[in-house]
């Protein structure tokens, strides 16, 4: 497949929404059992009752993209897919994505949330072409939310409300961002404690982005506050929506941004690069690559009497990189 027709994609739009709400409510069913919902049958509350929290939601993952899989598979034969489960299971960490059409899926973002029942947890699908996220789907069943966007037809939540929400009009990022900002991001998975390695960079950049203007050797970014959720793929999501400001992260996988970077950028949202440039004050400012596992995602904003809404998101993205640490997530074996 060469080039996709507006037709076709409508098509699957369509398909993915409807897959992202039927797996979203099997996470809710698996979450029910473990939550004694008297309304599951004694069968399966017998299987709830001899496993444990990891291994109960280690199988719903696996359910869950089994049958998105399979209904993808069955509609979309010819097209690639990649899955978190399959690709853990596998040996390659080549980069992915390329120009073929793909499905990008990740069953459970979240899963030490839904290990908890702390509610920030998702199935996550997006649909990229040539390189490029067409669409993306995002459900978190326990808040209700669903997002949903195609290219070139705009970013919604619960399919009324578009995104950004606030649109009366769109504001700029603020005039001395970071100061203002709702500021994202996440601890990970890479805990080593060694002196200059990815989570004491991390904590260094955090603690620069929140301290007082003036602070840390002048690199106090005064952010308006600090959130860090559990799931990229809801930071982006949130970004998207343009209830955080700046997300600034490394050591994701494609599944876990995918969809997100689809609704961010259909949203009017910036998606770069973590690392920060030797010259951070006159580097061209690219689109990312997905596969980079270094994300810098801005939200929608709009003009200023002075700027544009791009050249705020850029002026945001130059002050982001003039206070975080380059941080090391290469891929494995690569």
């Amino acid at each position: 497949m060469t080039d996709i027709s507006k037709e076709e994609l409508d098509g699957i739009y369509a398909f993915a929404v409807n897959l992202g709400k039927e797996a979203g409510k099997m996470l809710l069913e698996a979450a029910k059992l473990r939550m004694g919902d008297e309304r599951v049958s004694e069968e399966r509350k017998e299987h709830v009752q001899k496993e444990n929290a990891v291994d109960l939601v280690t199988e719903t993952d696996e359910d869950v993209e089994a049958f998105i899989k399979g209904k993808i598979v069955e509609k979309y034969p010819s097209h690639k897919f990649v899955g978190e489960e399959s690709y853990s299971k596998g040996s390659s960490r080549d980069y992915l994505i390329d120009d073929s059409p793909t499905w990008c899926v990740d069953p459970l973002d979240g899963t030490v949330n839904y290990i908890h029942l702390f509610p920030m947890f998702c199935v996550s699908i997006a649909f990229i072409h040539k390189s490029k996220p067409l669409i993306g789907v995002i459900y978190a069943p326990f808040l209700n939310q669903f997002f949903s966007s195609c290219v070139g037809r705009g970013a919604w939540l619960n399919e009324t409300q578009r995104l950004p929400l606030i649109r009366n009009p769109v504001p700029p990022m603020p005039e001395k961002a970071p100061s203002g900002c709702i500021f994202s991001c996440e601890w990970g998975k890479d805990r080593k404690d060694h002196p200059d390695g990815n989570m004491h960079r991390k904590i260094e950049s955090f603690m620069n982005m929140a301290a007082e203007i003036g602070g840390r050797q002048g690199r106090g970014g005064m952010v308006h506050g600090v959130r860090s959720l559990g799931s990229a793929t809801l930071d982006l999501a949130y970004i998207a929506m343009g209830a955080f400001d700046i997300w600034w992260e490394g050591g994701c996988w494609e599944w876990d941004v995918a969809a997100g970077v689809a609704i961010v950028q259909e949203a009017g949202g910036l998606v770069t690069t973590a690392n920060p440039p030797e010259d951070h004050l006159t580097a061209a400012i690219e689109e990312v690559r997905l596969g980079s596992r270094l994300y810098l995602a801005i939200r929608p904003a709009g003009a200023s009497q002075t700027e544009t809404g791009r050249q705020t998101q850029e002026r945001t993205v130059r002050e982001v990189w003039a206070r975080v640490r380059n941080l090391d997530y290469s891929r494995p074996g690569a």
